[in-house]
């Protein structure tokens, strides 16, 4: 049920020869299922989810004969959440991650940081009324209180240490948006050795998505992910 019918990554994976594992969440006290990131509604929930992910990915690496150096995580909404919240528990577990409509919530902000320079991305529409642009410290859309999205990549290129900034507007897609792109570089060296990098995809209009109209998502995850095979 975690699949929910899209392929889209399923088909990048047959074209550059890599395995892809969708996990099912828990279901939280109103019977959804979802990460534990301690949401309102999940109050009560004991699951770590953190810890499962990290043990799946060893799971799935030795039942399949895998590259368990070689691992990686993305996730959308909730999922996003996780891969911020990873990457302050298990900086090391994951070669790089990527979030798509991902926020860090204030209370895993207050109680975690970053240790370890962690390639990062994220794909974010100021649009996105289900995870706020500027962020929500009020917490008026009943997620909790969550950090705006700068503010939370911030957090990310800071521990990595990056110097350098570049922006780029992606080839524009008829009558989509446009997507600009901010490439934080020249970080501290990342598990590979290769210096870390953070990603923002900026999509302008875009609402709560993959943003697949917008842009080749999946393919630019890869692309990113790359980076960082050993």
């Amino acid at each position: 049920s975690a699949l929910k019918g899209r392929k889209e990554m399923m088909d990048v994976a047959d074209r550059y020869g890599f395995a892809v594992c969708y996990p099912q969440g828990e279901k939280d006290p109103s019977g959804k299922t979802g990460w534990n990131v301690g949401y309102p509604k999940q109050e009560g929930m004991k699951t770590d989810d953190v810890k499962f992910i990290c043990a799946l990915a060893k799971k799935v690496c030795r039942e399949n004969g895998l590259d368990s150096g070689n691992t990686f995580l993305t996730g959308m909404s909730s999922g996003g959440e996780m891969c911020y919240f990873t990457a302050m528990r298990k900086p090391k577990a994951f070669k790089a991650i990527a979030s798509i409509a991902g926020l860090t919530m204030e209370w895993i902000a207050r109680e975690y940081s970053y240790s370890h320079p962690v390639p990062f991305m994220e794909v974010h529409g100021p649009a996105d009324h289900t995870s706020e642009w500027y962020g929500d410290p009020d917490n008026s859309g009943g997620w909790g209180a969550y950090l705006p999205v700068p503010v939370a990549v911030a957090r990310v290129v800071t521990a990595a240490g990056c110097t350098t900034e570049t922006v780029t507007e992606l080839p524009l897609r008829e009558e989509h948006n446009q997507v600009i792109l901010y490439n934080f570089g020249k970080g501290k060296p990342a598990a590979n050795g290769r210096p870390t990098e953070v990603r923002l995809y900026k999509v302008i209009d875009g609402k709560h998505s993959w943003a697949l109209d917008d842009m080749d998502t999946c393919e630019e995850i890869w692309q990113f992910f790359s980076l960082w095979l050993d």
